[in-house]
Protein backbone atom coordinates (compact mmCIF):
# COMPACT_ATOMS: atom_id res chain seq x y z
CA UNK A 1 0.00 0.00 0.00
CA UNK A 2 1.50 3.67 -0.58
CA UNK A 3 3.46 4.80 1.89
CA UNK A 4 2.47 8.30 2.43
CA UNK A 5 -1.88 7.25 1.84
CA UNK A 6 -0.40 4.71 4.82
CA UNK A 7 0.34 7.42 6.74
CA UNK A 8 -1.81 9.63 6.15
CA UNK A 9 -4.56 6.75 6.79
CA UNK A 10 -6.80 8.09 4.11
CA UNK A 11 -7.20 8.40 0.33
CA UNK A 12 -6.92 11.81 -0.92
CA UNK A 13 -8.66 12.77 -4.13
CA UNK A 14 -9.44 15.78 -6.31
CA UNK A 15 -12.26 17.11 -7.21
CA UNK A 16 -12.48 20.15 -9.38
CA UNK A 17 -15.87 21.02 -10.44
CA UNK A 18 -17.35 24.28 -10.88
CA UNK A 19 -19.71 26.15 -8.26
CA UNK A 20 -19.49 29.67 -9.82
CA UNK A 21 -19.36 30.72 -13.52
CA UNK A 22 -20.88 29.74 -16.83
CA UNK A 23 -21.34 26.16 -15.97
CA UNK A 24 -21.72 26.36 -12.19
CA UNK A 25 -25.05 24.97 -13.07
CA UNK A 26 -24.61 21.52 -14.46
CA UNK A 27 -20.37 21.12 -12.71
CA UNK A 28 -22.31 21.79 -9.15
CA UNK A 29 -24.82 18.41 -10.00
CA UNK A 30 -21.39 16.95 -10.49
CA UNK A 31 -19.75 17.82 -7.66
CA UNK A 32 -22.77 17.12 -5.85
CA UNK A 33 -22.90 13.52 -7.01
CA UNK A 34 -19.01 13.39 -6.21
CA UNK A 35 -19.39 13.87 -2.91
CA UNK A 36 -22.41 11.60 -2.33
CA UNK A 37 -20.48 8.60 -3.81
CA UNK A 38 -17.78 9.11 -1.51
CA UNK A 39 -20.16 9.92 1.29
CA UNK A 40 -21.22 6.26 0.75
CA UNK A 41 -18.17 4.85 0.45
CA UNK A 42 -16.86 6.12 3.67
CA UNK A 43 -19.80 5.03 5.17
CA UNK A 44 -19.37 1.25 3.91
CA UNK A 45 -15.58 1.54 5.41
CA UNK A 46 -14.12 2.85 2.95
CA UNK A 47 -11.42 1.37 0.82
CA UNK A 48 -9.32 -1.15 2.42
CA UNK A 49 -10.38 0.48 5.73
CA UNK A 50 -9.59 3.82 5.20
CA UNK A 51 -12.11 6.83 4.00
CA UNK A 52 -11.68 8.88 0.27
CA UNK A 53 -10.76 12.45 1.84
CA UNK A 54 -11.97 15.18 -1.56
CA UNK A 55 -9.39 18.08 -1.82
CA UNK A 56 -12.09 20.87 -3.66
CA UNK A 57 -11.19 23.38 -5.62
CA UNK A 58 -13.57 25.78 -7.24
CA UNK A 59 -12.44 26.58 -10.99
CA UNK A 60 -15.51 29.20 -11.31
CA UNK A 61 -15.80 27.73 -15.24
CA UNK A 62 -12.46 29.20 -16.62
CA UNK A 63 -9.69 26.64 -18.20
CA UNK A 64 -7.03 29.05 -16.86
CA UNK A 65 -8.18 28.35 -13.30
CA UNK A 66 -8.93 24.67 -14.05
CA UNK A 67 -5.15 24.41 -15.03
CA UNK A 68 -3.63 26.30 -12.00
CA UNK A 69 -5.84 24.04 -9.43
CA UNK A 70 -4.75 20.52 -11.06
CA UNK A 71 -1.56 22.42 -11.04
CA UNK A 72 -1.97 22.88 -7.25
CA UNK A 73 -3.32 19.51 -6.11
CA UNK A 74 -0.94 17.53 -8.01
CA UNK A 75 2.57 19.27 -6.67
CA UNK A 76 1.10 21.14 -3.19
CA UNK A 77 -1.54 18.27 -2.44
CA UNK A 78 0.09 15.43 -3.60
CA UNK A 79 -3.24 14.17 -4.99
CA UNK A 80 -2.90 11.06 -7.57
CA UNK A 81 -6.06 10.89 -8.75
CA UNK A 82 -8.68 14.31 -10.36
CA UNK A 83 -12.68 13.54 -10.92
CA UNK A 84 -13.83 17.03 -12.47
CA UNK A 85 -14.13 18.97 -15.47
CA UNK A 86 -16.98 19.79 -17.69
CA UNK A 87 -16.10 22.10 -20.74
CA UNK A 88 -13.64 20.61 -23.20
CA UNK A 89 -11.87 23.29 -23.08
CA UNK A 90 -11.20 22.69 -19.07
CA UNK A 91 -10.42 19.44 -20.02
CA UNK A 92 -7.70 20.52 -22.71
CA UNK A 93 -6.52 22.63 -19.91
CA UNK A 94 -5.87 19.80 -17.02
CA UNK A 95 -4.63 17.19 -18.96
CA UNK A 96 -1.31 18.13 -19.78
CA UNK A 97 -0.73 18.63 -16.16
CA UNK A 98 -2.30 15.61 -15.07
CA UNK A 99 0.43 13.60 -17.88
CA UNK A 100 3.21 15.73 -16.66
CA UNK A 101 2.73 14.10 -12.84
CA UNK A 102 1.52 11.03 -14.35
CA UNK A 103 -1.46 11.38 -12.34
CA UNK A 104 -5.27 10.28 -13.67
CA UNK A 105 -8.26 12.45 -14.35
CA UNK A 106 -11.40 11.29 -14.04
CA UNK A 107 -13.90 12.74 -16.71
CA UNK A 108 -17.67 12.01 -16.47
CA UNK A 109 -18.67 14.40 -18.91
CA UNK A 110 -20.21 14.06 -22.81
CA UNK A 111 -17.53 15.19 -25.11
CA UNK A 112 -16.44 15.67 -28.93
CA UNK A 113 -14.70 12.54 -28.77
CA UNK A 114 -11.14 11.96 -30.92
CA UNK A 115 -9.27 12.01 -28.04
CA UNK A 116 -7.24 9.42 -25.90
CA UNK A 117 -4.86 9.76 -22.99
CA UNK A 118 -3.06 6.98 -21.11
CA UNK A 119 -4.09 9.56 -18.05
CA UNK A 120 -7.62 10.41 -18.56
CA UNK A 121 -10.80 7.91 -18.28
CA UNK A 122 -13.76 9.16 -19.84
CA UNK A 123 -17.19 8.32 -18.54
CA UNK A 124 -19.33 10.76 -20.13
CA UNK A 125 -20.74 9.62 -23.76
CA UNK A 126 -19.01 9.76 -26.91
CA UNK A 127 -20.35 10.85 -30.50
CA UNK A 128 -21.02 7.11 -30.92
CA UNK A 129 -23.48 6.71 -27.42
CA UNK A 130 -25.51 10.07 -27.91
CA UNK A 131 -25.27 11.39 -31.32
CA UNK A 132 -25.67 8.63 -33.16
CA UNK A 133 -28.48 7.93 -31.68
CA UNK A 134 -30.04 11.24 -31.59
CA UNK A 135 -29.78 12.11 -35.19
CA UNK A 136 -31.78 8.80 -35.66
CA UNK A 137 -34.39 9.53 -33.72
CA UNK A 138 -35.18 12.87 -35.38
CA UNK A 139 -34.10 11.72 -39.03
CA UNK A 140 -37.32 9.40 -38.23
CA UNK A 141 -39.25 11.64 -36.59
CA UNK A 142 -38.81 15.38 -37.92
CA UNK A 143 -36.43 15.25 -40.53
CA UNK A 144 -33.09 16.06 -41.92
CA UNK A 145 -32.80 19.55 -42.26
CA UNK A 146 -31.15 21.29 -39.73
CA UNK A 147 -29.79 24.03 -37.91
CA UNK A 148 -26.87 24.35 -35.82
CA UNK A 149 -26.08 26.59 -33.19
CA UNK A 150 -23.67 26.43 -30.74
CA UNK A 151 -21.44 28.13 -27.79
CA UNK A 152 -18.24 29.66 -29.25
CA UNK A 153 -15.49 26.68 -27.75
CA UNK A 154 -14.26 23.54 -28.70
CA UNK A 155 -17.02 20.86 -28.01
CA UNK A 156 -19.69 22.78 -29.84
CA UNK A 157 -17.25 23.02 -33.47
CA UNK A 158 -16.22 19.47 -32.96
CA UNK A 159 -20.15 17.82 -31.82
CA UNK A 160 -21.26 20.11 -34.83
CA UNK A 161 -19.13 18.64 -37.04
CA UNK A 162 -19.89 15.06 -35.99
CA UNK A 163 -23.92 15.57 -36.25
CA UNK A 164 -22.98 17.49 -40.08
CA UNK A 165 -21.53 14.14 -41.14
CA UNK A 166 -24.21 12.25 -39.78
CA UNK A 167 -26.85 14.23 -41.41
CA UNK A 168 -24.72 14.15 -44.64
CA UNK A 169 -24.99 10.62 -44.56
CA UNK A 170 -28.81 10.67 -44.35
CA UNK A 171 -29.29 12.49 -47.90
CA UNK A 172 -30.12 16.04 -45.34
CA UNK A 173 -28.47 19.29 -45.33
CA UNK A 174 -27.17 21.95 -42.82
CA UNK A 175 -29.18 25.00 -43.37
CA UNK A 176 -26.95 27.61 -41.58
CA UNK A 177 -24.04 27.03 -38.39
CA UNK A 178 -23.93 29.85 -36.03
CA UNK A 179 -22.12 30.40 -32.33
CA UNK A 180 -22.73 32.79 -29.58
CA UNK A 181 -20.56 33.72 -26.40
CA UNK A 182 -20.07 31.15 -23.85
CA UNK A 183 -21.96 33.66 -21.55
CA UNK A 184 -24.54 34.61 -24.24
CA UNK A 185 -27.57 36.65 -23.39
CA UNK A 186 -30.99 36.46 -25.58
CA UNK A 187 -30.14 39.23 -27.44
CA UNK A 188 -26.98 37.09 -28.43
CA UNK A 189 -29.68 34.83 -29.90
CA UNK A 190 -31.61 37.42 -32.23
CA UNK A 191 -29.89 36.00 -35.58
CA UNK A 192 -30.42 32.98 -34.69
CA UNK A 193 -34.22 33.17 -34.09
CA UNK A 194 -34.31 35.18 -37.41
CA UNK A 195 -32.50 32.66 -39.37
CA UNK A 196 -35.08 29.24 -38.03
CA UNK A 197 -37.76 31.65 -39.09
CA UNK A 198 -36.10 31.86 -42.61
CA UNK A 199 -34.84 28.76 -42.98
CA UNK A 200 -37.02 26.69 -41.85
CA UNK A 201 -35.41 23.64 -40.49
CA UNK A 202 -36.55 20.06 -39.46
CA UNK A 203 -34.28 20.28 -36.18
CA UNK A 204 -32.59 22.83 -34.51
CA UNK A 205 -29.52 21.58 -32.78
CA UNK A 206 -27.77 23.14 -30.16
CA UNK A 207 -24.83 22.81 -28.39
CA UNK A 208 -24.84 25.95 -26.42
CA UNK A 209 -23.68 24.88 -22.82
CA UNK A 210 -24.48 26.46 -19.08
CA UNK A 211 -26.91 29.17 -18.08
CA UNK A 212 -27.16 30.76 -22.00
CA UNK A 213 -29.63 27.55 -22.26
CA UNK A 214 -32.30 28.85 -20.79
CA UNK A 215 -31.82 32.52 -22.79
CA UNK A 216 -32.33 30.52 -26.03
CA UNK A 217 -35.40 28.20 -25.39
CA UNK A 218 -36.49 31.81 -24.08
CA UNK A 219 -36.35 33.40 -27.01
CA UNK A 220 -37.21 30.49 -28.65
CA UNK A 221 -41.25 30.32 -27.63
CA UNK A 222 -41.03 34.02 -27.87
CA UNK A 223 -40.78 33.81 -31.58
CA UNK A 224 -43.46 31.41 -31.44
CA UNK A 225 -41.84 28.36 -33.03
CA UNK A 226 -43.30 25.01 -32.38
CA UNK A 227 -41.70 22.14 -30.98
CA UNK A 228 -43.94 19.44 -32.10
CA UNK A 229 -42.88 20.63 -35.66
CA UNK A 230 -39.51 21.58 -35.01
CA UNK A 231 -37.63 21.40 -31.74
CA UNK A 232 -34.33 22.03 -30.35
CA UNK A 233 -32.62 18.78 -29.78
CA UNK A 234 -29.54 18.93 -27.68
CA UNK A 235 -27.07 16.96 -25.72
CA UNK A 236 -26.14 19.57 -23.43
CA UNK A 237 -29.13 20.84 -22.37
CA UNK A 238 -29.59 18.38 -19.17
CA UNK A 239 -31.92 18.83 -16.09
CA UNK A 240 -29.90 20.88 -14.50
CA UNK A 241 -30.25 23.72 -17.53
CA UNK A 242 -34.06 22.84 -17.51
CA UNK A 243 -34.19 24.09 -13.83
CA UNK A 244 -33.24 27.16 -15.36
CA UNK A 245 -36.09 27.48 -17.45
CA UNK A 246 -40.46 27.65 -16.82
CA UNK A 247 -41.56 24.31 -17.84
CA UNK A 248 -43.92 26.11 -20.90
CA UNK A 249 -39.81 27.41 -22.56
CA UNK A 250 -38.72 23.51 -22.01
CA UNK A 251 -41.39 21.25 -23.49
CA UNK A 252 -41.26 19.26 -26.58
CA UNK A 253 -37.75 19.39 -27.05
CA UNK A 254 -35.41 16.77 -27.40
CA UNK A 255 -32.33 15.40 -25.81
CA UNK A 256 -30.05 11.83 -25.36
CA UNK A 257 -27.92 10.45 -22.75
CA UNK A 258 -27.14 7.03 -20.71
CA UNK A 259 -29.23 8.63 -17.39
CA UNK A 260 -32.36 10.70 -16.94
CA UNK A 261 -33.48 11.39 -13.62
CA UNK A 262 -36.84 9.68 -14.47
CA UNK A 263 -35.32 6.72 -15.50
CA UNK A 264 -37.54 4.20 -13.92
CA UNK A 265 -34.66 0.96 -13.10
CA UNK A 266 -34.25 0.31 -9.53
CA UNK A 267 -30.14 1.18 -9.45
CA UNK A 268 -31.66 4.77 -10.97
CA UNK A 269 -34.78 5.22 -8.43
CA UNK A 270 -32.36 4.57 -5.38
CA UNK A 271 -29.96 7.40 -7.01
CA UNK A 272 -32.25 9.45 -7.60
CA UNK A 273 -33.35 9.34 -4.71
CA UNK A 274 -30.65 9.15 -2.50
CA UNK A 275 -29.64 12.37 -4.38
CA UNK A 276 -32.84 14.57 -3.48
CA UNK A 277 -32.74 13.20 0.25
CA UNK A 278 -29.22 15.28 0.15
CA UNK A 279 -29.61 17.77 -2.05
CA UNK A 280 -33.42 18.79 -2.55
CA UNK A 281 -36.61 17.39 -3.82
CA UNK A 282 -36.41 19.51 -6.82
CA UNK A 283 -32.49 19.45 -6.76
CA UNK A 284 -31.72 18.37 -10.99
CA UNK A 285 -29.67 14.59 -11.39
CA UNK A 286 -28.29 15.02 -14.97
CA UNK A 287 -26.49 12.19 -16.44
CA UNK A 288 -23.26 14.34 -15.73
CA UNK A 289 -24.02 13.76 -12.51
CA UNK A 290 -24.65 9.72 -12.60
CA UNK A 291 -21.50 9.55 -14.54
CA UNK A 292 -19.54 11.70 -11.67
CA UNK A 293 -21.23 9.31 -9.27
CA UNK A 294 -20.67 5.55 -10.81
CA UNK A 295 -16.68 6.87 -11.70
CA UNK A 296 -16.32 7.55 -7.84
CA UNK A 297 -17.16 3.88 -7.40
CA UNK A 298 -14.93 2.67 -10.09
CA UNK A 299 -12.05 4.16 -8.87
CA UNK A 300 -12.62 3.04 -5.32
CA UNK A 301 -12.97 -0.90 -6.97
CA UNK A 302 -9.72 -0.52 -8.45
CA UNK A 303 -7.94 0.95 -5.73
CA UNK A 304 -9.42 -1.92 -3.58
CA UNK A 305 -7.82 -4.47 -6.32
CA UNK A 306 -4.87 -2.58 -6.57
CA UNK A 307 -3.90 -1.49 -2.94
CA UNK A 308 -3.08 1.53 -4.25
CA UNK A 309 -3.84 4.77 -5.86
CA UNK A 310 -0.84 4.97 -8.48
CA UNK A 311 -1.95 5.43 -11.59
CA UNK A 312 -0.24 2.78 -13.02
CA UNK A 313 -1.54 0.17 -10.65
CA UNK A 314 -4.64 0.77 -10.66
CA UNK A 315 -5.17 1.35 -14.83
CA UNK A 316 -5.31 -2.46 -15.27
CA UNK A 317 -7.73 -2.67 -12.38
CA UNK A 318 -10.19 -0.53 -14.09
CA UNK A 319 -10.15 -2.63 -17.41
CA UNK A 320 -10.93 -5.92 -15.21
CA UNK A 321 -14.56 -4.01 -13.40
CA UNK A 322 -18.14 -3.63 -13.85
CA UNK A 323 -20.05 -1.80 -11.72
CA UNK A 324 -23.86 -1.31 -11.25
CA UNK A 325 -24.13 2.44 -12.17
CA UNK A 326 -27.68 3.83 -12.29
CA UNK A 327 -27.80 3.35 -15.99
CA UNK A 328 -26.80 0.39 -16.21
CA UNK A 329 -23.93 -2.09 -15.70
CA UNK A 330 -20.73 -0.07 -17.65
CA UNK A 331 -17.18 -0.97 -17.73
CA UNK A 332 -14.05 0.78 -19.16
CA UNK A 333 -12.42 -0.41 -22.93
CA UNK A 334 -8.86 -1.23 -22.14
CA UNK A 335 -8.16 -0.11 -25.90
CA UNK A 336 -9.39 3.53 -25.37
CA UNK A 337 -10.06 4.50 -21.82
CA UNK A 338 -13.70 5.05 -22.62
CA UNK A 339 -17.12 3.47 -21.00
CA UNK A 340 -19.21 1.33 -22.39
CA UNK A 341 -22.43 3.16 -21.58
CA UNK A 342 -26.59 2.94 -22.60
CA UNK A 343 -28.03 5.37 -24.53
CA UNK A 344 -31.65 6.68 -24.32
CA UNK A 345 -33.66 9.53 -26.05
CA UNK A 346 -35.93 11.49 -24.29
CA UNK A 347 -38.33 14.58 -24.95
CA UNK A 348 -39.35 17.19 -21.84
CA UNK A 349 -42.69 16.92 -21.46
CA UNK A 350 -45.62 19.95 -20.03
CA UNK A 351 -44.01 19.52 -16.81
CA UNK A 352 -40.22 19.95 -17.96
CA UNK A 353 -39.65 16.72 -17.00
CA UNK A 354 -37.84 14.46 -19.51
CA UNK A 355 -39.41 10.77 -20.55
CA UNK A 356 -37.67 8.45 -22.26
CA UNK A 357 -39.43 7.80 -26.46
CA UNK A 358 -36.97 6.09 -26.93
CA UNK A 359 -34.82 3.20 -25.08
CA UNK A 360 -32.27 1.01 -27.89
CA UNK A 361 -31.78 -1.23 -24.67
CA UNK A 362 -28.27 -2.23 -25.43
CA UNK A 363 -24.70 -1.16 -24.18
CA UNK A 364 -22.72 0.29 -26.56
CA UNK A 365 -19.06 0.45 -26.96
CA UNK A 366 -17.23 3.47 -26.69
CA UNK A 367 -15.68 4.56 -30.29
CA UNK A 368 -14.49 7.59 -29.78
CA UNK A 369 -12.61 8.09 -32.77
CA UNK A 370 -15.63 7.01 -34.63
CA UNK A 371 -14.28 4.07 -36.95
CA UNK A 372 -17.78 2.76 -37.21
CA UNK A 373 -19.51 6.28 -37.77
CA UNK A 374 -22.61 4.91 -38.67
CA UNK A 375 -26.79 5.17 -37.99
CA UNK A 376 -27.42 1.21 -38.21
CA UNK A 377 -24.34 -0.04 -35.99
CA UNK A 378 -23.27 1.53 -32.72
CA UNK A 379 -20.70 -1.18 -31.38
CA UNK A 380 -22.53 -3.14 -29.16
CA UNK A 381 -21.18 -5.33 -26.89
CA UNK A 382 -24.00 -7.62 -26.88
CA UNK A 383 -25.46 -6.89 -23.53
CA UNK A 384 -29.09 -6.01 -23.22
CA UNK A 385 -31.99 -6.81 -25.16
CA UNK A 386 -31.91 -4.30 -28.59
CA UNK A 387 -35.83 -2.44 -29.01
CA UNK A 388 -36.94 -0.94 -32.24
CA UNK A 389 -37.01 2.52 -33.18
CA UNK A 390 -40.81 4.24 -31.96
CA UNK A 391 -42.37 4.31 -35.33
CA UNK A 392 -39.84 2.45 -37.85
CA UNK A 393 -41.04 0.03 -40.04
Amino acid sequence: MDDVLQAARAWRVGVLFSQTGATASVERTQLQATLLAIDEINAAGGVLDMPIEPVIYDPASDPKHFRSHAERLLGLDKVRLIFGCYMSSTRKAVLPVVESHRALLFYPTLYEGFEYSRNCIYTGAAPNQNSVQLARYLFEHYGNRFLLIGSNYVYPYESNRVMTDLVRQAGGKIVNELYVPLSAREEHFARAIKEIGKTQPDVIFSTVVGRSTAAFYRAYRAAGFDPVRQPIASLTTSEAEVAEMTAEDAEGHITAAPFFETLGTAAARRFTAAYKARYGADAPVPAAAEAAYFQVHLAAAAIARAGSAEPERILPELAEIEVAAPQGRVRIDRDNNHAYLWPRVARLDARGKFQIVWNPGVRVRPDPYSVVQSLGDWSSDGIGVPSALPGAA
